[in-house]
Formats: C-alpha cells, structure tokens, sequence
C-alpha cells in the first residue's frame, strides 16, 4: 500500500448487511438463559427479569435500520494510522471561527454517547447559543472499538492511541485545538496533552481519579467531604473492579463468550451503564434504551468486544511509559454528582493545571449522553479563554 493510501481521509457509510441482523435475531431468538439469581436486585450481577424483557425489546421492537441511518446522516470516515484503522465522525460548523475540538470515549462506550451534543457544540446559534461558542468536532473510535474494528497487533495502549490522535488532527489540517475525554478518554486527553503540547491549546474532562495521599501532612488538609469521596471510590473498587481485572489480564478468554453470544454482550454492557450512570433502578433511568443499545450493536455488530476488553491488558502491560511530570496545559474539570470516582480538586492540582473546576446537580460517568445540556454549556464555558 502506497503512502498516499495509507493517509488517505477516506468517506465511510455504515451499511450492515442483512445477514448480520438476521443472524443476531436467531441467536437472540435462542438464548440459553441461566438459572435465576439467588440474591435481590443488581448484587449478583443483572437481573434475569430485567435483562429477558431488555433482549425481547431489542429482538422485536428495536430498529436498527433507523439508528444506522441517525448515525449516516453524520459525516463518517476511516483513515490507517500506525496500521490501525480509525472511524472518526468530523463535524465542521457553519461558524468560520470555531475552534476544533477532539472527543474521545472510553469503554464501554462509543461514538454514539455524543449524539445529542454534536449539534449545540457545531452549531450554537441553532441550539440557544453564541456563534462564538462553535466548534468544529472531530469523534474518533478507539482503535479495537467499535466502527474502528478489531486491532490486528498488540501494542494499541494509552500512549499509542494519544499518538494516533495527534497525526489524525494533522491530517484533517489542525494545528490549534481543544481536546475532551471521559473514562478511557480522558487518560488518552491528558497523554494527547503531553505528546502534542504545542498544538493542544486546553482539555476538558469529565473523569479523573484521585487516591488517597500517602503524605500525612497533604491528607490532614483533607476536608471530611474530600474523604467522603475517596472513600466512596475505595468502598465501591472490590464490588465494581472485576470487570477491569478480567479484562486486564483474561481478554481473550472473554471474548469467546461475548462475541458468540449477544445477550451476553448486552449484559456486559448494561451493568456498566446500571452502575455507573444517575440511574435508580436501570440503566433507562439515565438514558434512552435505544441508545444503550445502539452503543451495545457497534461492540456486538464489529466483533470488537475482544479488541476493546484488551484495552486494559495494554493498559496493565504498556509498550511505554506515560507522562511524568505535571501537565501544564490548561485543564478543565466538569464533576457529576453521580459519578462513583467523583475527583477531589486539592489531589488534583498537583498533577495538573486546573483552572476551571465545575461541580453538576446531575449526571453520571457517561455525561455527555446522560445530561447533553450541561456537558454541553460545561464545554463551551470552560473553552472561552482559549479561543
């Protein structure tokens, strides 16, 4: 393959073929179903009551057709970086001055957690704002997830995917731009920070995590509410961590049974969505069914549930390391009062140079598809200095 291939921006349609959905109706159709859980509710892992009516949903209501064609009214593309295809969703706005801006998902989630936000962020004067708040939006796959399709070598850890990210910019003609992550895509942001320091001019994130210090005088500054949020972390980490060490050290093992059966691919999704989002009782709580189950089709329709599971085996097992020494690009924190891993801001500003800090009423790990309105105001107040 020539150079000019290989950099090509090449236009991209989503266009499952029909066998593929047929198929995913006759394994739903015969789903092997486990023996009932012995405990109440979520504590032994999702409800077999819930999760029985959630995959009849998707077998005879659910339109996938509609969800490809939401996803095919945005403009789609693939380009091959360091061998790696990316998928990257690139919305330019109708304003001449808008700064471009990067956003990167993490797992389980995918393109699809910014629908709802890709229109005010390009488009402000359309969706009650300024046409100084626009930004051209650039939304990339993960390489291994999703639209971007299986890895085919290892290697894909944080610093590579950061990398990747920088040379996409330089190719769609980004010399300046503002960067956002949440969950995986905010460790990517804060290495795309470090590895492109002259072009990345701010980031913004709504995840980080803070531990407690092992300096006695730093935790003795702690207030009882700084506590109360670590401790929140630390109490939740035995009961929610099993996904993350499975992954981190038994990828393969997994995918067997998550690319062969598609009702285990939404249970392994859903929980994560149970547990992480401002939700009571279900995931719905928080957000639309159809939408959580567009983000299970791009892992179940893609195969990718292996290749994104190995995310967190790189992760465990880096090909480099990571950045250092504190960040000094200018950083933004939006916390929501529902994440579990809710950051304390004096941990915080030893590693990096936060100068805006928000605390949101509402919305959980997956914010920008739980509360699009205030990610969204989040984003443009903290991106006005740097325009």
């Amino acid at each position: 393959m020539n150079e000019d291939v290989q950099t090509a921006i090449r236009p991209f349609e989503l266009s499952i073929p029909q066998a593929a959905l047929d198929d995913l109706a006759a394994r739903l159709d015969a789903t092997r179903w486990p023996d009932e859980p012995t405990a109440p509710g979520w504590s032994q892992g999702v409800p077999s009551t819930y999760l029985k009516e959630l995959a009849a949903y998707w077998r005879t209501t659910y339109d996938w057709r509609e969800q490809e064609a939401q996803l095919n009214r945005l403009p789609q593309f693939t380009t091959t970086i360091d061998g790696a295809d990316i998928h990257f969703l690139h919305i330019r706005s109708p304003e001449p001055d808008a700064l471009p801006l990067l956003i990167t998902h993490g797992w389980p989630g995918s393109v699809v957690e910014f629908l709802d936000v890709i229109g005010p962020l390009t488009d402000p004067r359309s969706h009650r704002g300024a046409s100084t708040d626009a930004f051209d939006v650039v939304i990339p796959s993960i390489p291994g997830y999703g639209l971007s399709g299986p890895t085919r070598e290892g290697g894909w850890d944080i610093p590579r995917v950061a990398e990747a990210w920088a040379e996409l910019m330089r190719r769609l003609g980004y010399r300046r731009y503002g960067a956002q992550g949440g969950d995986w895509g905010h460790s990517i942001t804060l290495e795309l920070a470090a590895v492109a320091s002259e072009q990345v001019v701010a980031i913004h994130l709504n995840t980080l995590l803070t531990l407690p210090p092992d300096d006695p005088a730093v935790a003795a500054e702690l207030t009882d509410e700084d506590w109360a949020r670590l401790n929140r972390l630390l109490e939740a980490e035995p009961e929610m961590s099993g996904y993350a060490k499975i992954q981190g050290t038994r990828p393969q093992t997994l995918s067997y049974a998550l690319t062969d059966s598609p009702v285990g691919q939404l249970a392994w999704i859903a929980e994560k969505f149970k547990e992480w989002t401002d939700s009571a009782d279900v995931p719905e709580d928080a957000i639309s069914r159809d939408r959580l189950l567009t983000n299970v089709m791009l892992y179940w329709l893609t195969a990718t549930a292996g290749s994104s599971a190995r995310h967190y085996w790189e992760a465990a097992h880096p090909s480099k390391p990571t950045r250092a020494s504190r960040l000094a690009t200018p950083t933004g924190i939006a916390v929501f009062a529902a994440d579990i891993a809710r950051p304390v801001r004096r941990l915080a500003e030893q590693d990096h140079n936060i100068v805006h800090w928000s605390e949101l009423p509402r919305g959980g790990h997956f914010a920008a598809v739980e509360q699009p309105d205030l990610f969204t105001a989040d984003v443009r107040t903290f991106f006005r200095r740097f325009r």
